[in-house]
């Protein structure tokens, strides 16, 4: 009996050692920055309407130029709790003014705070891992141009056993990867490629408009063919180009709604996704054809 105990000890131990190595933080170092232009805001701009980063990170209810104070505060409802999005603006202490470029991209790339955490996916870095790092670090210069905000956005409530966040580790090797979501083959038009980007990467739009496996992971297998709301009110629509999903719709249909909101039915945008209108009414408007050209590209969805 001794020896069964003493074995079903060092398991533990060794169970234990595994799954701590497993879940451990998995930053990128200095050699990612490495032969990077020199980060520029204007070019950050374009990346910051694309992420949609007013939408989560502003004062709730905040309007016009006050969009660009980012101080958090949101609460976004989820099986999983209650994820209160923090600040985010260049305040030294309250917002992310004393973050390197580094600490940026590793918590856009990789889900991680400075100080080597895991942040949870409520933030869409696995959307975000997609991205260049260029577009990265030219999106935190035109962050550190917006106005300082004092004052923490509050706390998240995340239950037990949710609330370890040392298991986002295991998460992350199931669902974090740099590998686009759809496989298209050479000579792929480049506006697809670019449409591609956007929608997979900045522009994260699998993260509503997908179903998510009970883990809270994205079901590629059931990529952009709609899903019930994570806030458990309604369901957001299918926008693969299948009967069920946006078919109909021309590209110019497609590029047109991101710009105005109205669909070709002349009803209009609403909830959270007139949000993402606004922020896309910003970019150029080969950006939008480039969303639509993708959208008219993936396979159909039912």
């Amino acid at each position: 009996m001794r020896r069964i105990l003493y074995a079903g000890v060092a398991l533990a131990v060794i169970a234990g050692a595994v799954a701590w190595f497993l879940s451990a933080p998995r930053p990128l170092d200095e050699s990612v920055l490495a032969g990077l232009q020199p980060a520029d805001a204007t070019r950050g701009e374009r990346v910051f309407w694309a992420g949609g980063c007013v939408s989560c990170h502003a004062r709730p209810g905040a309007e016009g130029d006050a969009q660009l104070e980012l101080a958090g505060g949101l609460g976004l409802g989820s099986p999983f709790g209650t994820f209160v999005a923090p600040n985010i603006s260049p305040h030294p202490t309250d917002g992310i003014g004393s973050w390197s470029e580094l600490d940026f991209v590793n918590a856009m790339m990789r889900g991680l705070a400075p100080d080597g955490s895991h942040l949870y996916p409520a933030f869409p870095y696995a959307s975000y891992g997609r991205m260049t790092p260029q577009d990265v670090v030219d999106l935190f210069a035109f962050i550190k141009t917006l106005p300082p905000v004092e004052g923490k956005a509050g706390k998240s409530d995340i239950p037990f056993p949710f609330s370890i966040r040392r298991a986002v580790g295991f998460w992350k090797l199931l669902y974090l990867s740099d590998e686009p979501v759809v496989a298209f083959g050479d000579g792929t038009d480049p506006a697809v490629r670019r449409g591609q980007y956007l929608v997979e990467g900045p522009g994260h739009c699998g993260e509503c408009h997908t179903a998510r496996t009970a883990l809270g992971g994205l079901e590629y297998s059931q990529w952009l063919a709609g899903a019930p709301s994570l806030e458990g009110r309604g369901r957001i629509p299918n926008i693969t180009p299948s009967q069920d999903g946006i078919g109909s719709w021309s590209a110019s249909d497609i590029a047109y709604y991101l710009e105005s909101g109205f669909t070709p039915d002349f009803d209009s945008a609403g909830g959270e996704m007139a949000k993402v209108v606004r922020n896309m009414a910003r970019l150029p408007s080969e950006d939008r054809e480039a969303i639509a050209a993708y959208l008219k590209a993936i396979p159909p969805k039912p």
